[in-house]
């Protein structure tokens, strides 16, 4: 009767397909549809207007008139009294230099919001990549302790079975059952993490519709070194990106405040008619603001942003850099975790069916063969999990050197 136990309590492995992540098509419509991201391209517009507003400058025409009433009272006569007007056309010049610069700071605006749409997308992927993986955690916990529960469950059916016929004594149910609640209580929690997890990945991202995730049975290697890894990731890297064309629109707007120390001429025509039109007057006129220390100030402050903005770039590459070796080892390290892992896996799978094959023989006790049953359960989980660690490590590193959904 108790070699009806030892193939129940042996896991086997449930096959695995190779669609670990979901269609690109749908992934690309679904990291598309991000707000964040149309917020992003949305912006791309803005700087586009920007750059026609600066393009145009911020000088108009201005249109003057005026009218008076003149009275004239010569010696010993009466009082002359003449209607007058007077009307004038005038308009600041932008120096050439500066309409130059205002072009180039209208450039670089749309170059940086292209770049910070860039860099949301890119950020919106990995948060898809770390949920996606998340929802795939969670429902493989669940099928495993499903997988877990059923084996055990029918282990104390045929423990109670034997019971009922005399061949087995009550503590052996007792023991059974016991284990099976436990199981049946961890299912309880994964089944509800993993609705949990499928239900807001769903919520973020409908266009995946019931995309599922599954676990494939090889992970392929890394070609390459760790500095060509390195290399790889600061090029295609937004946020250094970012920084870098920061840096140059700081400095344009230091040299546009640079330039604005030396003020705008302001050119002029006018017109008048006076003593009743017995006077009629055209003339031009320039006009040119003295400068003061506020256009000072404002080109200091100008160049200490300048100055601010490229040691934030220095600190950014140093920290994407710093990342980057960071991303690179965990993609090596988690394959060699899985690979530790499934090795332990299996042999605590072989330790519990050498358990219940001594059970089987009358050597042991039950006890024995939940122990190393729930051994082998714990380590099929943490192989699971160290396994799609590796996954998660491993796409994150395509991702970031836009061999994985490049949308840019």
């Amino acid at each position: 009767m108790k070699q009806t136990l030892w193939p129940l309590l042996l896991l086997c492995a449930a096959p695995v397909l190779a669609d670990t992540l979901p269609p690109p098509a749908l992934a690309a419509q679904a990291l598309l549809g991000q707000p964040e991201v149309l917020a992003a391209a949305h912006r791309i517009n803005a700087e586009h207007a920007r750059r026609q507003q600066l393009a145009a400058g911020e000088h108009e025409w201005t249109v003057r008139a005026g009218t008076q009433r003149r009275r004239v009272t010569p010696d010993n006569t009466p009082a002359s009294g003449y209607s007058e007007w007077n009307l004038a056309l005038e308009r600041p010049w932008r120096l050439p230099g500066k309409a130059r610069t205002d072009n180039a700071l209208g450039d670089s605006g749309v170059s940086l919001a292209e770049t910070t749409r860039g860099d949301t997308l890119h950020e919106a992927g990995r948060l898809l990549l770390k949920r996606w993986f998340e929802q795939l955690r969670e429902v493989t916990r669940e099928q495993q302790w499903a997988a877990q529960r059923e084996l055990l469950t029918e282990a104390a059916k045929a423990i109670s079975r034997r019971e009922q016929l005399g061949d087995a004594p009550r503590i052996e149910r007792i023991l059974a059952e016991a284990a099976v609640a436990q199981a049946d209580a961890q299912w309880q929690l994964a089944h509800q993490r993993a609705t949990d997890a499928s239900d807001s990945l769903k919520r973020y991202y409908p266009a995946l519709g019931d995309s599922q995730p599954t676990l494939p049975t090889s992970l392929p290697p890394l070609a390459g070194d760790e500095a060509s890894w390195i290399a790889a990731i600061l090029e295609h890297n937004h946020e250094l990106t970012l920084a870098r064309g920061e840096t140059a629109h700081a400095r344009l707007q230091a040299t546009r405040q640079q330039q604005d120390r030396l003020p705008d001429p302001s050119i002029g025509i006018q017109w008048s008619r006076e003593r009743g039109g017995e006077e009629n007057v055209v003339g031009a006129y320039l006009s040119v603001q003295i400068p003061g220390g506020a256009r000072r100030a404002m080109s200091d402050t100008a160049l200490a942003l300048a100055a601010a903005a490229a040691s934030q770039e220095s600190a950014v590459e140093r920290r994407v850099t710093a990342e980057a070796a960071a991303s690179y080892r965990a993609a090596i390290h988690g394959r060699q975790a899985w690979e530790a892992t499934r090795q332990a896996a299996a042999q605590t799978q072989e330790a519990a069916r050498l358990s219940t094959r001594a059970y089987q023989l009358g050597e042991g006790s039950l006890g024995d063969v939940l122990q190393a049953r729930r051994q082998a359960n714990e380590a099929s989980l943490a192989a699971q999990q160290a396994q799609i660690d590796a996954l998660e490590a491993h796409y994150r590193l395509l991702l970031d050197t836009h061999q994985l959904w490049d949308l840019d």
